[in-house]
């Protein structure tokens, strides 16, 4: 539980790219796939698998679904209108919404608005006739907590497909920074749905991400499922395609001990979890330069 170790960091971010699948000292089940494409394919599948299954057994399937990777939006609109696949038995709650310094919600056109995007990208495009009912439809908000809270513990969550962050954050379970309020590795286990300031660091990377590093226009709070929702589905998928700003992180969840600095690293106690990237995420530039030196690190 304590800060990561420089020299086990600079040893995991050592391990060359193909490598990676069959180390032996994987801590999570990982696979890279060759793309975006792929990837999306492979996530939006995934979800599909488990619609599938449920109607055959007569009853819902519910689903925790991020806002992000964005790559699978596509395919999993081709397959569910060009197989005629009905999601009147999908009940939908959505990982995170992102919020202004005084907690409310963004402007319905902000590009950080979640609600906006999965409206447009997730439901969208979807046959009418096939579509999730509005009614199985949950986005968190300040107001509806204790609502939604109350029916993800009405019966068990079949999926959770998500992403991480660079602190390896799964929604917008972040590392806590707040030098005054530590917290447990249990605490954050047990982390419920909740309204948070957001981390510096996590501000900083997505400016870079999205802005132009312009950090004033990056929503300064969330509000996010905590770990034991998340966690708490059948099976949980966790899929990266964005490059850079992952590389590290996914080298810690792979082969560190859980830690609080890292939150996904919890993803080690789950009895059913797939952690997936693109070949460029799970490349690292330390594995691709051996002949570089750094002080402090005892190589």
């Amino acid at each position: 539980m304590s800060e990561i170790n420089i020299n086990e960091l600079y040893k995991w971010c050592s391990i060359p790219v193909k490598e990676l699948e069959n180390h032996p000292d994987l801590k999570v089940p990982f696979r890279i796939v060759k793309d975006s494409i792929e990837m999306g394919k492979l996530m939006a599948q995934e979800l599909i698998e488990e619609i599938k299954i449920a109607k055959d057994e007569e009853r819902v399937c519910r689903a925790i679904v991020p806002c992000g990777p964005k790559s699978w939006y596509k395919p999993f609109t081709e397959i569910i209108n060009m197989e005629k696949i009905s999601l009147k038995n999908l009940v939908v709650f959505h990982m995170d919404e992102c919020l202004d310094w005084e907690g409310k919600l963004l402007a319905e056109n902000d590009p950080y608005n979640f609600r906006t995007f999965m409206e447009k990208y997730f439901y969208g495009s979807i046959l009418s006739d096939l579509a999730v009912p509005e009614s199985q439809r949950f986005f968190p908000n300040p107001n509806n907590m204790n609502l939604i809270k109350k029916k993800i513990n009405e019966e068990p969550i079949d999926i959770t497909l998500g992403g991480w962050g660079q602190d390896g954050h799964l929604a917008y379970n972040q590392a806590r920074r707040n030098p005054y309020s530590k917290i447990t590795l249990e605490q954050l286990k047990n982390s419920e749905l909740r309204i948070q300031e957001n981390n510096i660091d996590t501000i900083i990377a997505l400016s870079h991400r999205s802005f132009g590093a312009g950090y004033q226009f990056v929503p300064p709070m969330s509000i996010t499922l905590g770990i034991k929702e998340c966690f708490s589905a059948r099976k949980v998928r966790i899929f990266s395609d964005t490059g850079d700003w992952k590389k590290t992180a996914l080298r810690v969840v792979l082969f560190s001990d859980k830690t609080v600095e890292y939150p996904i690293t919890i993803l080690q106690d789950h009895p059913d979890a797939i952690i997936t990237a693109t070949y460029e995420t799970a490349c690292h530039p330390i594995s691709e330069n051996p002949q570089w030196e750094f002080r402090g690190v005892n190589i």
